[in-house]
């Protein structure tokens, strides 16, 4: 992969003069950007990959956040997100059919599920602990990541570990979590199992919304769809977020079962709360932010095409935000930057902004999910 890498860079700068000349002809007015084509796509998410494998530790840990311009790493961790970033890795080995990535996954996959506790007689099912406490967004990513794993390879299993089990053990927790509402709670003491009914997490309901729809896929067995329908049901009736998790979960509803009115015209509230501030590309705009915009378009793009419902809409914007993106990949950049400003090895590495020149693992995570869901959209 060295001499593929090599090749990636000089694709990254032609395909960067091919970006620059997207938005040179978004700010002239027209509004028929070039389509992004899907080989660009696919160099995109291989350069991505082969950043995490690089900043991956012999523990298999991944780097958290990384300053584009000084190298350093001396960041407190989200573990919740460096999972989240584990997943990403079975994407692109989904993406390039290749097992450097599946390999590198694995390798993060068992560090992080060294983070999983069991809640015996304190709480249901297990869950991602860190310092003490436990947030449903953990549980949820975790069985993200396991089903990626599973999207990849087809398998379940992971030399001793059963990584079924695991998952649904992890969804067990998420269910037990439930509050009256109909929706959850977002962290207890992982100690005692007390549940802080004030902490709340904009993301984590729809993170474990897809959680469980993951789980029905993988099993197959009813009661996960079942609980994941009724939390729908109570997330369609709160007010619009722009939230790329429900989106996700809107198109394993279409392609596991269907799309009601309801879910319909939430999906297409969300997506027009997204599209409605897209003049908002400004140059120091968060590339995290905006790849998540893809994720969600892409993803509710594909939920209507599998419905059968008008969809074409959605790609202008979708385009837009990925070429935005795609800017933003390192050693493309839109800050001024000299080759000499930047240290050495970051290629693939999407940075956060000019004014804060780092690169974290959602923004990579985010990216790799929504370019390969982009390309799931478009189809062969």
């Amino acid at each position: 992969m060295a001499n593929r890498f090599g090749q990636d860079v000089v694709v990254f700068r032609i395909i960067g003069v091919f970006i620059i000349l997207i938005f040179i002809s978004s700010a002239c007015g027209n509004t028929e950007s070039a389509i992004i084509e899907k080989e660009h796509l696919i160099d995109s998410i291989t350069a991505a990959g082969d950043y995490l494998v690089k900043y991956q530790e012999p523990s298999g840990a991944l780097f958290y956040r990384v300053d584009v311009i000084d190298g350093k790493n001396n960041f407190s961790v989200s573990h919740i997100r460096l999972i989240a970033g584990t997943g990403s890795l079975f994407t692109v080995c989904r993406v390039t059919e290749d097992d450097k990535y599946c390999d590198a996954g694995d390798r993060a996959l068992n560090y992080y599920l060294g983070l999983v506790v069991e809640g015996g007689d304190v709480f249901g099912g297990s869950c991602l602990d860190s310092n003490g406490s436990c947030k449903i967004g953990g549980a949820a990513l975790a069985i993200d990541a396991i089903y990626k794993r599973w999207q990849a390879t087809g398998e379940t299993t992971m030399g001793d570990r059963d990584m079924l089990e695991e998952a649904k053990q992890l969804g067990e927790h998420i269910v037990w979590m439930s509050n009256p509402e109909g929706g959850f709670y977002h962290r207890i003491d992982s100690t005692e199992g007390i549940i802080d009914e004030e902490y709340y997490v904009t993301y984590f309901n729809g993170e474990s919304l897809m959680a469980l729809l993951e789980l029905y896929e993988m099993t197959g067995e009813e009661v996960w769809f079942d609980v994941a329908r009724e939390v729908n049901s109570y997330m369609v009736q709160q007010s619009i977020k722009q939230d790329h998790w429900h989106a996700y979960a809107f198109s394993f509803f279409a392609r596991l079962d269907t799309l009601t009115k309801d879910d319909q015209y939430y999906a297409t509230r969300i997506a027009n709360a997204i599209i409605a501030y897209k003049n908002n590309l400004a140059k120091d705009h968060s590339t995290i932010s905006t790849a998540t915009k893809v994720e969600a378009l892409a993803s509710i793009a594909l939920a209507l095409k599998t419905q059968g419902e008008p969809h074409d809409w959605l790609a202008p914007a979708i385009n837009d935000y990925a070429a935005f993106m795609m800017a933003r990949q390192l050693p493309n950049n839109f800050c001024d930057w000299e080759p000499s400003d930047i240290i050495e090895g970051q290629d693939g590495g999407i940075y956060h902004s000019c004014a804060e020149p780092y690169i974290r693992i959602d923004g990579l995570q985010h990216w790799i999910n929504g370019a390969a869901a982009y390309l799931d959209y478009l189809g062969d």
